[in-house]
């Protein structure tokens, strides 16, 4: 009866279900650090469960769970043995590094997919003639998306399903289909259909680029400052792929593309830049253009997580919650508190401002910038003439300041008051 009455431990539970909970999907790796480290069932040996080349059960499930993740799974041999040399053999911050890419992206999921659009529709961007309000895009109705991009004006759409959708103008040929004609409604990019699916997408003024499963980045449109990557200032009127990364077995995850410039992350956490260099927004030191992708030298012992680029200035997220901006401060938006409002920062500095914080991701405009935290905090720093950092007695702000969002009660509150 004693023995019934015993509170029941998880290190009671059959070894077998205690790896099929670690792998389930529902963990993050900080929960599996914490319980490998408050729990003997962990740590211990488990013969003939997992192969002897692990160390302990949570780095066998965070092997599993790797294998599964969306931005893993894809790689191929070598893009995986590079990552895992990258994280010194250790599964765990594996798992950490994509699941803090994927974190830090925009690419979202949400139960429907649906995509509502608004505002100046003078090109057809927003996908329909209504621009009052937020509307339905129909051209996309039951076809759920993950992720919008918007250039000057014209706009990307990607589906769940790995499909690429624009709209708008295309006079640079900026829509992907082979002509600049502009397209009024949301059409599919036919010559992405035959290269797999796509996993994300990123819009500059008047190019685009978007990213498969197997890492290769295809550029389009404008090609003025070197931003499609090719070496040259011609126009692509259709996706063609960036060949120096292909050359070098280089699989890319996240790209970012700047008015002037471009920044991409791949599956190692080493980023490239490429394009105008004015202000030292490609990281490099100087303020030389880079007609091709570029490796960052001064970031190689860091394995990035995000990269973000806006005009003349980038940032860079690096695993350990820290972040590295260069470029121009554009009245205080790259976050440096002893530089001036126009200075430059030509090579790869981090933000001191954030150190106390570990930040998941980072979201720069033409002069502010906003981040958030892994407690959900929300900073910005930058020009605030129009309250865009949220304050309404601020003119700017060099040093972060806190970003406080209301918290409405109900739903009912929140449309009496905005309507």
């Amino acid at each position: 009866m004693a023995d019934l009455l015993r509170p029941t431990s998880i290190e009671d539970l059959p070894s077998h279900l205690i790896v099929e909970i670690l792998s389930c999907g529902k963990l993050s790796v900080v929960d599996l650090v914490c319980l490998e480290l408050v729990s003997r069932a962990f740590r211990g040996s488990h013969h003939g469960l997992f192969p002897p080349s692990f160390r302990s059960l949570v780095d066998f499930a965070a092997f599993q769970l790797c294998g599964s993740h969306p931005i893993y799974a894809p790689m191929s041999p070598n893009a995986r043995n590079g990552v895992f040399n990258r994280c010194r053999g250790n599964w765990k911050r594996v798992l950490r590094f994509l699941q803090s890419v994927e974190q830090s992206s925009n690419v979202v999921e949400t139960s429907l997919g649906n995509v509502f659009t608004c505002g100046d529709n003078s090109s057809f961007f927003c996908g329909h003639r209504d621009v009052g309000r937020p509307r339905l895009v129909d051209a996309l109705r039951g076809i759920p998306c993950k992720q919008v991009a918007t250039g000057l004006s014209f706009t990307i759409f990607l589906t769940r399903q790995g499909h690429v959708y624009t709209c708008g103008a295309n006079s640079h040929g900026q829509l992907g289909h082979g002509d600049t004609n502009d397209r009024p409604i949301p059409t599919i990019v036919e010559p992405l259909e035959s290269v797999g699916a796509i996993a994300q997408i990123a819009a500059g003024p008047s190019y685009s680029l978007v990213i498969t499963d197997d890492g290769t980045i295809h550029s389009f449109g404008s090609g003025a400052n070197f931003c499609l990557g090719h070496g040259l200032q011609r126009n692509e009127l259709q996706p063609r792929p960036i060949q120096s990364f292909i050359r070098q077995d280089i699989h890319i995850v996240r790209v970012s593309a700047g008015d002037e410039h471009v920044v991409a992350l791949d599956s190692s956490g080493f980023v490239y830049t490429w394009g105008k260099g004015y202000c030292g927004a490609l990281g490099h030191g100087d303020e030389v253009d880079k007609t091709t992708p570029e490796l960052l030298y001064s970031l190689r012992s860091h394995v990035a997580v995000q990269v973000c680029a806006s005009k003349r200035k980038t940032f860079v997220l690096v695993d350990d919650g820290s972040v590295y901006g260069f470029g121009w401060m554009a009245f205080g938006s790259l976050g440096f508190t002893d530089r001036g409002a126009s200075d430059k920062i030509t090579k790869p500095r981090i933000l001191d401002s954030l150190r106390p914080y570990h930040i998941s991701q980072v979201s720069t405009g033409l002069y502010h910038t906003v981040v958030v935290t892994n407690r959900g905090q929300i900073f910005g720093f930058g020009d605030n003439e129009r309250a865009q950092l949220g304050h309404d007695t601020l003119r700017g702000c060099l040093r972060p300041t806190e970003i406080f969002v209301p918290e409405m009660e109900n739903n009912a509150g929140f449309v009496s008051e905005t309507g």
